[in-house]
Parts: structure tokens; C-alpha cells; sequence
């Protein structure tokens, strides 16, 4: 009798440390499991507006100004004459060399858009060095046209997490393009058109710059050439969804 109570005081314990061995174990996978899924969630790469799935046959225009303005009155002409209006990507430094032309732009009904305060390689920069440099361009943009910014092109199309969480933090959507023309590379118009044609689709961003050898003087038949293809050129704000939106990995803009 002696025996049997023992044997099942031992298999009694042998549960008891069976269960105890099993919930650790349970309760080790499901914290290992958070702890994954937050490094996921915590290192998952921002991206910027590349472009936007719609269904209505539109694209944006865009134009960063961070050298001259010797071309604006040109390119503000062939805008008007076309009916068009476009998003430019403005740097505070060229705000302050050039704010009557800045005007010019904004009083034509042009969207005005932020290209940073002085150009800098942004990957470098802390996340208090990028939001003071959105701040800086958008408070002198500001000043001269009376709007602030509301969209945020990085320098050089550079861009990490942090560049992409301080455009944000300072109240700006990050707009990449997935067109580029490379006109600041001396193309001609006839190049340009080139990599553009075929590629066109509903929601591209086309990138462009003012102060290049050919923008201005191949503008208006990129412009007619948009048009033939049967698009509508909007500004930026007019193209992108405001809310309830995801981004894919593509950087794809789409409604959720």
C-alpha cells in the first residue's frame, strides 16, 4: 500500500512539472513571437508617394527649383497657354534669391510644394535637422506667397525612415515620382518624350527642373504629347488620396 501511494504521488508531481514545462513553453513562443513582430513593425522601410492607382486617366506634373530662374516666365507662359497647372517643388534658398518669381508661380495657381530649406543630402540628417529644414522652406514660401506647404520632396530623391517620419512629423506628405525625365542631364525634348512614351499610366508623377538647357523649350510638346494620350495634368494635391490610404511596397498610393 505503501508503494502504490507513493507511485502515485510521483506520477501526480511528474504532471504537475509536465504542465508547468508546457505553459513555459507556451508562454516563451508567444513572447518571442511579439518581440518579433514589433522588430518587423519598428524596421519596416517608409516610402514616399511614387505614384497613385486610379481609375481616372490623370497625372501630375511636377518641377523642382533649386538652381535658377531664368526660364519661368517661359515656362509659366506655356503653362497658361496649355491650361495646365503643376506642383513646384520649391528649395528655401531659391525662395530667397528669386521670390518674385516664386509669386509669379503662385499667383498663376500653380501648387507650391517643398524641396527643403538648402538642399542638403537628407540621409544624413537627424530627424530635428530634417524637420528644420522642411520648416525653414516652408516659413519662407510662406511668407511670400501667404500658404504654407503642404507636400515634400526630399533632395536628390533620397529618403530613409527617418527622412520619411519627419516629413510627417512637420505636417508633410513625402512625394517621390516614378517618371523622370532626366532633363537635367541635357536631354533634348524628342529624349524626353522618349522616356515617357509607353510609360504613362493613371496616377504617374512625372519629374521635371526648371533651369535645365531644354525643360522650357520642350514643354509645350511634352504637354500636347501628355494630352494626345488622352491625359488629364493635375498638381499633386489633386492626384494623391488625403485619407484612408495604404502604400505598398512599390510606393503605390492606393485607397484602404
Amino acid at each position: 500500500m505503501f508503494i502504490v501511494l507513493n507511485k502515485q504521488k510521483i506520477y501526480s508531481y511528474l504532471v504537475t512539472f509536465s504542465t508547468v514545462i508546457a505553459l513555459f513553453v507556451i508562454a516563451f513562443a508567444v513572447t518571442n513571437n511579439v518581440s518579433n513582430t514589433i522588430v518587423t513593425s519598428a524596421s519596416a522601410k517608409e516610402l514616399p508617394i511614387y505614384n497613385v492607382q486610379t481609375e481616372e486617366k490623370k497625372i501630375a506634373l511636377t518641377m523642382n527649383c533649386a538652381w535658377n530662374a531664368d526660364d519661368i516666365d517661359k515656362i509659366l507662359e506655356i503653362l497658361d497657354k496649355n491650361q495646365v497647372k503643376i506642383t513646384f517643388f520649391v528649395v528655401g534658398q531659391w525662395a530667397d534669391k528669386y521670390p518674385e518669381a516664386l509669386k509669379k508661380m503662385a499667383n498663376a495657381g500653380h501648387e507650391i510644394a517643398n524641396h527643403s530649406d538648402t538642399h542638403p543630402h537628407v540621409n544624413n540628417l537627424s530627424n530635428e535637422q530634417n524637420i528644420k529644414e522642411i520648416e525653414a522652406c516652408s516659413q519662407k514660401i510662406e511668407a511670400i506667397t501667404g500658404h504654407k506647404t503642404t507636400l515634400y520632396r526630399a533632395p536628390y530623391g533620397e529618403y530613409n525612415n527617418t527622412v520619411i517620419k519627419s516629413a510627417k512629423e512637420a505636417g508633410h506628405t513625402p512625394i517621390q515620382w516614378n517618371l523622370d525625365t532626366l532633363d537635367y542631364t541635357g536631354l533634348t525634348g524628342e529624349q524626353m518624350w522618349s522616356r515617357l512614351n509607353g510609360k504613362l499610366q493613371n496616377g504617374s508623377i512625372i519629374l521635371m527642373h526648371n533651369g535645365t538647357d531644354h525643360t522650357a523649350d520642350s514643354l509645350n510638346m511634352i504637354i500636347n504629347n501628355i494630352k494626345k494620350a488622352e491625359y488629364k495634368i493635375v498638381t499633386v494635391s489633386e492626384l494623391i488620396y488625403k485619407n484612408e490610404y495604404v502604400i505598398d511596397s512599390n510606393g503605390t498610393q492606393r485607397q484602404s
